[in-house]
């Protein structure tokens, strides 16, 4: 079955551990100044690939307090970001996690388009540029292992397991605790379904979620537009494959490799 995390959000206390095991396992650089994983500032971007945004809310009193909102790729059941990449650098894997084949990559950017949630970023200060972002721990999970972040996370924020499960227990949850939670599952239906879910004591839009997105599969509707245009799509795959041929040969002679004639490269 098709493994999901559930994400108490009442349980976090913004320590951010999740954010450095996530770094540390991917081997990503910090720059909490420019590119902060936490607070107020926190965000997306190639070097980070999970956050825990801080936010002001009422809580149920009527007192003000602060929320945290761990952020990462959601990991779309029907991704529109691999339906959109017509060279297959993106790919959805049967055990949950959409993952990104960079030596496939011909830096279109579709997959940023396409994107719902904003979420892929692009290496812009990189000579050779890819695209980045959370590939939960596709590695971890195959080998029947928890993500990074959830394996250090102090306060079990995050449950790992099967995504049906996850769906019924999130609702336990909600049917156990009205009065805590509100009365929605932030992943169960958006954009046809995402692998991590949420709850929450708070409207999701005030914890900075993109709520604005349709329930059904994206891809299912794009793709009622793109097989009309058979012709469009057949030149812009010749147009994608040369640009992917291009770019590897490229790479392959900035690095010093055989360019094609076999020659070597000084």
């Amino acid at each position: 079955m098709s493994k999901g995390v559930l994400v108490d959000m009442t349980k976090c206390f913004g320590c951010g551990a999740c954010t450095v095991a996530c770094k540390l396992w991917n081997e990503k650089k910090y720059d909490e100044v420019n590119k902060p994983t936490l607070g107020d500032a926190a965000q997306l971007v190639d070097i980070n690939w999970t956050v825990v945004s801080k936010h002001d809310v009422t809580d149920g009193s009527g007192h003000e307090a602060w929320r945290f909102a761990k952020k990462q790729c959601l990991h779309c059941v029907d991704p529109a970001c691999a339906s959109s990449c017509l060279v297959g650098a993106l790919r959805k894997t049967e055990q949950g996690p959409v993952i990104y084949h960079p030596d496939l990559c011909v830096g279109c950017r579709y997959c940023m388009v396409a994107c719902p949630f904003n979420i892929p970023k692009y290496e812009w200060d990189k000579s050779f540029p890819k695209v980045s972002k959370c590939q939960m721990c596709y590695t971890r999970v195959a080998a029947g292992e928890q993500p990074a972040c959830i394996a250090v996370c102090p306060n079990q924020v995050m449950t790992f397991g099967d995504r049906d499960e996850l769906v019924k227990e999130a609702h336990k949850r909600i049917e156990g605790n009205k009065q805590l939670y509100v009365n929605h599952v932030f992943g169960e239906t958006e954009v046809g379904g995402t692998a991590w879910l949420y709850l929450s004591d708070q409207p999701f839009d005030k914890l900075g979620f993109k709520t604005a997105v349709p329930q059904e599969s994206l891809p299912a509707f794009t793709w009622q537009i793109l097989s009309k245009l058979p012709a469009i799509l057949v030149g812009w795959t010749a147009i994608l494959s040369g640009l992917y041929f291009f770019n590897k040969r490229r790479n392959a002679i900035a690095e010093g490799k055989q360019d094609s004639t076999g020659g070597p490269q000084s």
